[in-house]
């Protein structure tokens, strides 16, 4: 009887070593990949320095088992764990940071794409919301136009309720880096992190869920796609995947097998930090409910459809795309949607922007879609994204009540480490707070009812 104990405890030791080989396998590369690509975006995109970015964004463990170094003479980053497991980033103007995944460095390189021209635009000469200069304020001498309106509607109620999300009354710091609040159509109020201003583009993760929504909307406008038809991925035409609409993708309802955890190697991950065509992993996902009846959160639902935009538009127009029909036309000029290594822009997590152009997409659809007297989106389009209970068309809703103290109308942008747009519709109200929670979580509810509260 101990001998056949005794084999046991050795066969689950065996299995228990086996298992741990194989999770340290899977995870090292997942780590030095995400902390390349966090750097070179840092760096290249946001233009922080390494040390602030490797000190602030990759001290946390499991990411400070890793050294990263950025090469300024090739724009790139590579990380390592314990000297093993060597992902790289290479950042290229206008497309940002790629994390190397299937492909070498010299194809990586080689990829030929027509990039949108940014316009020459000096946004301290215009006024919000299209430049950032508060019509009616007189400028101190010397002074940066038009840094915040901060007239009557800046009251101490106001700042007070600013001061939650920076832990200014006492509570523990939640890692808040920027803060707006536009009210009526203007800024009421802004505040941003030492280390970080109203130039500095913010990495929106998840909230790029919702830019993939808006350039949705825009090919539904010009008759190019209907949500409420099936999804045009070919290998999904000979079995029950067949019946997934691009709205079922849109409601994260498609049924696809899916599991969004960041915690270790999972779908989610491994698509994000291993795989060269986000979609098309993505696509090979198996069916595991009928289309339609169960809510599943997935990022890799928002990188098919990522992949169906792709193939709509064309390559020959599809990298300026997202910037002429969007992000140009209201504003958001430092906007950068970033790239897999096959090219498709990653449209579950990669768009960096500063504050005041995430503000600026908030308003876009506070004002049904509508930029200066121009329509953008599809008439009734933000009816359909804000349509539902907990969730909509890739963007969150309050009409269920998750947060009781916000107005049931509220509808946000949630991403990441504590990425939040917040639009209040009765309220003429958007919120912006950007950051690197890391655990010290901000209440939303709390948050967000002392700046309406402030408001009144």
């Amino acid at each position: 009887m101990r001998e056949r104990i005794v084999l046991i405890l050795k066969f689950l030791v065996l299995v228990v070593g086996i298992g741990m080989v194989v999770l340290i396998r899977e995870s090292l590369p997942i780590i030095s990949g995400y902390g390349a690509k966090v750097l070179c975006s840092g760096v290249y995109v946001a233009g922080r320095q390494p040390e602030q970015v490797i000190t602030d964004d990759l001290s946390g463990f499991p990411l400070n088992l890793g050294t990263y170094t950025v090469d300024r003479a090739d724009s790139s980053v590579t990380g390592k764990v314990w000297g093993m497991a060597a992902r790289k980033a290479v950042y290229r103007a206008g497309l940002g940071a790629t994390l190397l995944s299937g492909m070498t460095e010299d194809e990586l390189r080689g990829q030929r794409m027509e990039r949108a021209g940014a316009p020459v635009v000096d946004q301290d000469t215009i006024n919000w919301p299209m430049g950032d200069r508060a019509p009616g304020r007189i400028d101190p001498p010397g002074g940066t136009p038009g840094l915040a309106r901060v007239d009557a509607e800046d009251t101490a109620a106001l700042r007070q309720a600013i001061g939650i999300a920076f832990g200014d009354h006492g509570e523990k710091g939640t890692g808040t880096r920027a803060v707006i609040v536009v009210h009526h159509g203007y800024i009421a109020a802004e505040r941003f992190a030492p280390g970080f201003d109203r130039h500095t583009r913010l990495t929106g993760w998840s909230m790029t869920k919702s830019v993939t929504n808006a350039l949705i909307g825009i090919l539904v406008r010009q008759g190019r796609m209907n949500v409420a038809e099936p999804a045009p991925v070919d290998n999904w035409q000979e079995d029950e995947r067949s019946k997934i609409t691009i709205e079922n993708l849109m409601r994260m309802n498609s049924g696809l097998k899916w599991w969004e955890f960041y915690g270790g190697p999972s779908n989610a991950t491994r698509m994000l930090y291993r795989e060269k065509d986000m979609g098309e992993y993505a696509m090979k996902s198996t069916l595991r409910h009928k289309p339609g009846e169960v809510f599943n959160y997935s990022s890799g639902s928002a990188n098919i459809l990522s992949s169906i935009i792709r193939r709509t538009v064309g390559d020959s127009d599809y990298y300026r795309f997202p910037y002429e029909q969007l992000f140009y036309r209201i504003g958001m000029y430092s906007a950068v949607l970033e790239l897999d290594a096959g090219g498709t822009f990653v449209g579950s997590s990669y768009c960096y922007a500063t504050a005041r152009d995430w503000a600026r997409f908030g308003m876009l659809y506070l004002q049904d879609g509508v930029w200066n007297g121009q329509r953008v989106l599809p008439e009734r389009w933000v009816e359909f994204t804000h349509t539902g209970e907990g969730y909509g068309a890739l963007w969150w809703l309050n009409r269920g009540g998750r947060y009781p103290h916000m107005p049931k109308d509220c509808y946000w942008c949630d991403g990441y480490e504590g990425q939040f747009i917040w639009v209040i519709p009765s309220k003429d109200l958007v919120v912006v707070r950007l950051a690197l929670e890391r655990g010290r979580k901000l209440d939303p509810d709390r948050f967000v009812a002392a700046v309406v509260e402030a408001m009144r």
